[in-house]
């Protein structure tokens, strides 16, 4: 089948590395805005060709939406007149408000997916190898697509060795929430505490590894979260009224001095890496 990608950052310049990997692809194209990500993307040979979104829409049997939630719903539009037999994909990180907003004729051909996998890179030179093998796919609603869109999209991912996992829309979004909105909100507030302190380059100096680790997300994408943290606000919400009260609970430990109690709760949290 030929392939169009319309956003090659790291999701989707992936993407187009695994299909020339498992020479999934007939042909794959790419759609880009600006004169500079175009010659990047060509330079790395993401896709065999750049082409217009009319050009895509025409040759392609499979389109692939992979930009941020916001820009995703605001192409809509430039497919009302899709093929009956052309499938369009979405990677994007929140699926209901994407789901809620399909364009109804093209409901069937539209498959909502979410890859869990990814990092704080974004631009095509973000775009790995191996990105995509043995993480988890969530798909969406599939219930409301045809059954050649769905087969179509199930294949693919089977073929580049991704585990599926089959959610409804809401579900995937409160889950998608702790695992990784959450976690990005708390990553942001971790780097802002230490730049708001008198004397942070200090700090930094002596940043190791939990630091790192808790505040590399801290690089990705502002213009991406931002549409992601709209997007999910109620579910984002809850969560972080939930670590509030951990962090509440924690504090009145240490004022306490209840030391035994803390290390109960420590050990309360280490057996998450018991179901990890």
């Amino acid at each position: 089948m030929n392939v169009g990608i319309i956003g090659l950052g790291l999701m989707g310049g992936s993407l187009a590395k695994a299909l020339k990997k498992y020479a999934l692809a007939t042909k794959i194209y790419g759609y880009a805005r600006s004169e500079k990500t175009k010659k990047e993307i060509l330079e790395l040979n993401l896709v065999d060709e750049i082409a217009t979104i009319d050009t895509i829409k025409e040759k392609c049997d499979l389109i692939v939406l992979a930009m941020p939630v916001d820009n995703i719903i605001a192409f809509f539009p430039n497919l009302l007149d899709i093929k009956d037999d052309t499938t369009i994909m979405d990677l994007g990180s929140t699926k209901e408000f994407i789901i809620k907003n399909i364009p109804h004729t093209i409901r069937t051909n539209f498959v909502a997916a979410h890859p869990m996998c990814g990092n704080e890179k974004f631009g095509p030179k973000a775009a790995m190898d191996n990105l995509y093998e043995g993480k988890t796919i969530v798909l969406c609603d599939l219930e409301a697509n045809d059954d050649l869109h769905k087969n179509r999209v199930i294949t693919l991912f089977q073929e580049i060795g991704m585990r599926l996992v089959m959610m409804n829309a809401h579900d995937h979004d409160v889950h998608a929430c702790y695992m990784s909105h959450l976690p990005h909100a708390i990553s942001y507030s971790l780097a802002n505490t230490v730049m708001g302190h008198e004397d942070p380059k200090s700090i930094i100096a002596l940043a190791a590894g939990g630091f790192r680790d808790m505040s590399r997300i801290a690089k990705s994408s502002p213009d991406m979260w931002t549409d992601i943290f709209r997007q999910n606000r109620d579910n984002l919400l809850d969560s972080i009224e939930l670590f509030n009260k951990q962090m509440s609970d924690v504090k009145k430990m240490v004022e306490d001095e209840d030391y035994e109690k803390l290390k109960e709760w420590m050990h309360k949290a280490t057996s998450l890496h018991e179901i990890l």
